[in-house]
């Protein structure tokens, strides 16, 4: 394994969470998440253009590049992964460790073939085991609807994937040639009057029902107590109807990245 240089007190860990749709980059000193950016996923662009970026937005927040000691990624990207390591070693003069089977983690992880989970299904795991007692479900609302169950021992069991609600809505807007573009918002009635309602109804309480239900189903698996936590840019849109919900954490992945980084020290 690569030698990385641990964050000393003046020293800023560099995380970078690679999606699907976009990417989460946050600077940790010590424990303390001191700034979080997010910038659009682009698999065309060049390390320098990403580099640019990254620069720019640390440019905002006065932050100095130097002060970045060490970091690490994760990736749902696998083209994206070299991109970033560029990033880091020709601009930030780091190795990034890299997420993915090696890397200590510890937490068991109980799937079948454990290299198919995604890493960032384990980052949440490891984040949440880190605050909360299990067991623990763990509902991710980005590009796809992610359902993770962690056992009463803190393994991670698996859990179930869906498309995401901009996923799922952009096939119909592109699909349904008598349907347009619409925002997706809660709409006043389940009962639409007219097109565009009934598509909201249709995208906003459904995925309220699903996510009712397969918090339902994974209790029923692994105990009524289990807390549920959710995490993703649509979580906040839904959350308040689902009302299954404990607690919701932002920055898990993140956070998660941290915890991994310093595991492996």
């Amino acid at each position: 394994m690569t030698d990385i240089p641990e964050t000393d007190a003046t020293g800023l860990l560099l995380a970078i969470d690679i999606g699907n749709t976009s990417v989460a980059i946050g600077l940790f000193e010590g424990e303390e998440l001191i700034a979080t950016f997010r910038i659009a996923t682009d698999q065309e662009n060049f390390p320098d253009e990403y580099a640019m970026l990254v620069l720019g937005l640390l440019g905002t927040k006065d932050i100095d590049r130097s002060r970045i000691v060490a970091a690490v990624l994760s990736s749902t990207v696998p083209p994206l992964v070299m991109t970033f390591q560029h990033v880091c070693r020709s601009h930030f003069g780091v190795e990034p460790l890299v997420v993915g089977p090696g890397v200590r983690t510890g937490v068991r992880v109980l799937y079948d073939n454990p290299r198919e989970v995604g890493p960032d299904r384990i980052l949440h795991a490891v984040a949440a085991l880190d605050v909360y007692d299990p067991p623990l479900i763990i509902v991710d609302l980005g590009t796809a609807c992610v359902f993770d169950a962690v056992s009463r021992d803190g393994d991670y069991l698996g859990g179930a994937i869906a498309p995401g609600i901009g996923l799922a809505s952009q096939a119909l807007f592109n699909r349904a040639a008598m349907l347009h573009r619409v925002s997706i918002e809660r709409p006043g009635s389940p009962i639409g009057r007219n097109t565009v309602n009934s598509m909201q109804s249709g995208i906003f309480f459904g995925y309220v029902e699903m996510v009712r239900g397969m918090v339902r189903r994974f209790k029923a698996e692994i105990g009524e107590e289990a807390l549920v936590i959710g995490t993703g840019g649509y979580v906040n849109m839904i959350a308040e109807e689902a009302g299954c919900f404990d607690v919701i954490e932002a920055d898990l992945n993140l956070t998660g990245l941290r915890l991994v980084f310093e595991a492996n020290q």
